[in-house]
């Protein structure tokens, strides 16, 4: 055991696990007032049950000795973490349990960020019981296809581990996992009532931007983290993350500003977002000139993909298609161009001479996972809506599902206009709040 390995991992672990009450900032922020404790709930939602999952089987399935072609891990291997509490159970330099506590929080994430596809629509038990099966069917198995190397943990990993394809952190088996899984999602719900014609603005958009900061500053622990080791491949892990992220940002802002005429704080957010998605699966493959060409590319991309939604007629409420699986996609495809063997992963793509062999070994595991992903997220969700009842009632929609649901309101209006009357200035209701502009209005 190195102890500093150790340490980094824990503490990379901590960072990773931050990132989804970032994400709950980012995602309720980007929705309506009424919606906003219902979307953060979602995340919290996730951390619990997932936390408990992963002890009980999911690590063990992700993770124990593959018992069906590469495509499953033993659940009962590791069956409530059996056998790994001993400091003699080593992976590589760590204790099993900080490799446990490591993949915990990937897990934890996957999940979450499905949410944001569903935003304002949902009910929260559904929710929680399509969390666990989804977790259970689709990404404890997905992550031993991905993550699950022969002689790491157990004897025999994952199919697309031993097919050679490159996944530092995560590309295929979370945002690629979690993007296609979103839409089918999306689908199966339907619309929000009003999409296309109302507007659904972000009702507030500091949340936004503290939640892409904490994603940021957690997802250093995502990708360098994933080394396992405090060493050089963490160190360009970090650095080719920092240039790609803050590439990305300046990519959709250049889109916005060329397209709209304005560049936006969301812009800003999103394109944090989609840089730090293209960059996770490909941050020990580049060097950071080209992880800058592949942020700008991503930035660019996702700015555009996230327009689809309203040309193609499906809503996913927050981008989760746009930014995670477009992202992901590109992420995972861009290795087979760009990487180069100077960099840990040591393999050379297109342009570095390596020819098109790993291009097409990461396309073919990104489209097993975005199909098997779609599908079966497809089956999952249809059977609960069908069943128990996924989507809220027409009337509790328009209510404002943190009512419903939760009997609680993000905001308590009526303290806001002191002693029973209205603050001066202020508006005579919520809903018809205006920036003192006059200009923008704030969508409850």
């Amino acid at each position: 055991m190195d102890t500093g390995d150790t340490a980094w991992v824990l503490t990379s672990a901590a960072l990773v696990l931050l990132m989804t009450p970032g994400l709950a900032l980012f995602y309720g922020g980007m929705v309506r007032a009424k919606s906003v404790l219902n979307m953060m709930m979602m995340s919290f939602g996730a951390m619990a049950l997932i936390g408990v999952l992963w002890v009980l089987y999911g690590f063990s399935m992700a993770f124990g000795n593959d018992v069906g072609g590469g495509l499953l891990g033993d659940p009962f291997e590791y069956f409530g973490l059996t056998g790994l509490l001993g400091e003699d159970h080593l992976v590589g330099t760590l204790p099993a349990m900080a490799f446990v506590a490591f993949q915990s929080v990937f897990a934890i994430i996957a999940v979450a960020l499905i949410s944001g596809a569903i935003a304002d629509r949902a009910k929260f038990g559904a929710w929680m019981v399509f969390a666990g099966v989804w977790a259970t069917v689709v990404y404890f198995p997905v992550a031993h296809w991905v993550f699950s190397f022969d002689e790491v943990v157990s004897e025999v990993g994952g199919w697309i581990a031993g097919a050679g394809a490159i996944d530092f952190a995560g590309g295929t088996a979370i945002h690629i996992n979690a993007g296609a899984a979103g839409l089918a999602l999306a689908l199966v719900l339907g619309k929000r009532r009003g999409f296309g014609r109302e507007p659904m603005r972000p009702h507030n958009l500091p949340l936004v931007m503290l939640g892409a900061g904490l994603l940021w500053f957690g997802w250093f622990g995502f990708n360098a983290g994933s080394a396992t080791a405090a060493n050089g491949t963490a160190a360009v892990a970090w650095v080719n993350t920092l240039a790609a992220t803050s590439a990305a940002i300046l990519g959709w802002l250049l889109t916005e500003k060329i397209r709209d005429g304005h560049a936006t704080s969301l812009g800003g957010a999103s394109g944090a977002v989609a840089g730090l998605v293209a960059i996770t699966p490909a941050c020990s493959s580049l060097n950071p000139v080209t992880s800058i060409v592949v942020g700008v590319i991503a930035g660019v991309l996702c700015a555009l993909a996230v327009g689809l939604k309203y040309k193609l007629g499906y809503d996913d409420s927050l981008d989760v298609v746009g930014v995670h699986l477009v992202g992901g996609l590109w992420g995972t495809l861009a290795i087979g161009l760009f990487a180069t063997a100077d960099a840990p992963a040591g393999v050379d793509g297109l342009f570095y001479g390596g020819g098109a062999g790993q291009l097409w070994i990461q396309l073919y595991s990104a489209v097993a996972v975005m199909v098997f992903s779609f599908v079966a997220t497809w089956i999952i969700g249809t059977v609960i809506q069908k069943t128990m009842g996924f989507r809220i009632d027409a009337e509790d929609e328009v209510a404002g599902i943190d009512q419903v649901v939760h009997a609680e309101s993000g905001y308590d209006w009526g303290t806001l206009t002191g002693g029973g009357g209205r603050v001066a200035g202020s508006p005579a209701r919520p809903t018809d709040a205006r920036h003192s502009s006059g200009t923008t209005e704030v969508s409850a």
